[in-house]
C-alpha cells in the first residue's frame, strides 16, 4: 500500500488513522505504545515520530510505503 504526502512529514499516529489502520488518535496511540507498531523495520515508540518520503511502516500484518 502507499501513502502520498500533502507535506514534508505526518506524525506516525496520524498516518494510522489517515490510512483507516485506527479508528481514533487515541487508538493508535495505544497501538504505538503497545509495540505493535515498526517504522523501517524497528518497533516505534515515538506516537509524534515524522514519517517522511521513503518509509515503510508496519502494523497487524500491513505495510504502507510513503511517496
Amino acid at each position: 500500500e502507499k501513502f502520498q504526502l500533502t507535506e514534508e512529514y505526518i506524525q506516525l499516529n496520524q498516518l494510522l488513522k489517515a490510512i483507516a489502520w485506527c479508528s481514533s488518535g487515541a487508538e493508535a496511540n495505544s497501538m504505538i505504545d503497545s509495540g505493535q507498531v515498526k517504522v523501517n523495520g524497528e518497533v516505534e515508540l515515538r506516537k509524534r515520530n515524522k514519517i517522511r518520503k521513503g518509509f515503510k511502516v508496519e502494523f497487524n500484518n500491513q505495510i504502507v510505503i510513503t511517496e
